[in-house]
């Protein structure tokens, strides 16, 4: 039976980050959930708004909130973990600062109850996974060693997201283990890349993102699994640029983990946007026919 789940895709889903895109949805599709976009959307602001003006940070995820709930919807995957963390703060914030409703329902003419529930880009795999588990063969991913990498929006704030471990995350480590690969034990799950500096400060995007690779890399990773586009962005699109500043060689592919889902699904890898990555994935998709 066909699950309806409402959706927010978010700027980069739509750009940069369209291998994210199409690997979410066909595997997705594959288990039978419709994704059901907010009509209308717009930026959440996660990358500029919020730093400089606080009550524009809050009112584009309002609006957007606020336009999901007219839409009737209940819930709202939004799979960057910027947006779903502005979501989730907006809501936060609404119940429990009195005189913000009013001012953002004052600003956006629109009227939101901060009932919807945000679920984020491991959260969304865990629920379907009954869905999920009957089309998996553990075979095909049996001999690839990873590196869950959550990055440093996913769980924090802690206070605010409440959600997994916020030094030792571990329900990333859980999919990828039922998928029938093998997460490896390294320190820099939650370590920032850099983020959005990748512009501003390519400098220290650069040192952040090596120590990233080269953790992975020491402690035997064939590839890092990432849930969030700017992470993926900066070790794959940078990585060469790494390599070449460090006099190092890592060729570490950097998979999403709806791509690694799928391709313990047995989905073709073009389907799930792996010929569009910077460093190639043959490491991982390749796996199957050298068993």
């Amino acid at each position: 039976m066909s699950y309806k789940l409402g959706y927010y895709p978010g700027c980069a889903l739509e750009a940069s980050a369209r291998d994210y895109s199409l690997s979410l949805e066909r595997v997705l599709k594959e288990i039978d959930v419709e994704l059901v976009q907010i009509k209308n959307w717009h930026c959440c602001g996660a990358s500029a708004a919020h730093s400089t003006n606080h009550k524009l940070g809050m009112a584009l995820p309002y609006n957007n909130l606020a336009l999901a709930q007219q839409q009737g919807l209940k819930e709202l995957f939004a799979p960057c973990p910027f947006c779903s963390r502005m979501l989730i703060t907006t809501n936060y914030e609404l119940k429990n600062k009195a005189s913000l409703p009013a001012e953002m329902k004052s600003a956006t003419e629109l009227d939101y109850q901060p009932d919807i529930n945000i679920i984020n880009s491991v959260e969304i795999f865990k629920r379907f996974w009954d869905r999920i588990q009957p089309k998996i063969n553990k075979d095909r991913l049996k001999n690839l060693k990873v590196a869950c990498y959550y990055g440093c929006l996913l769980v924090h704030p802690p206070k605010i997201l409440n959600y997994d471990d916020p030094e030792q995350p571990v329900f990333m480590d859980e999919i990828v283990k039922n998928l029938g690969a093998q997460p490896v034990d390294w320190e820099f799950k939650i370590e920032c890349c850099g983020g959005g500096f990748t512009v501003s400060n390519e400098e220290a995007v650069l040192e952040l993102s090596n120590k990233i690779l080269e953790d992975a890399k020491e402690n035997g990773a064939q590839a890092i699994i990432a849930v969030c586009q700017m992470c993926q962005i900066n070790l794959d699109m940078r990585q060469k640029e790494i390599e070449n500043k460090y006099n190092v060689n890592y060729q570490m592919p950097i998979i999403y983990l709806p791509q690694l889902i799928g391709l313990a699904m047995g989905i073709d890898p073009k389907e799930l946007g792996l010929n569009l990555h910077f460093v190639s994935t043959e490491k991982v998709t390749l796996l199957e026919s050298e068993k």
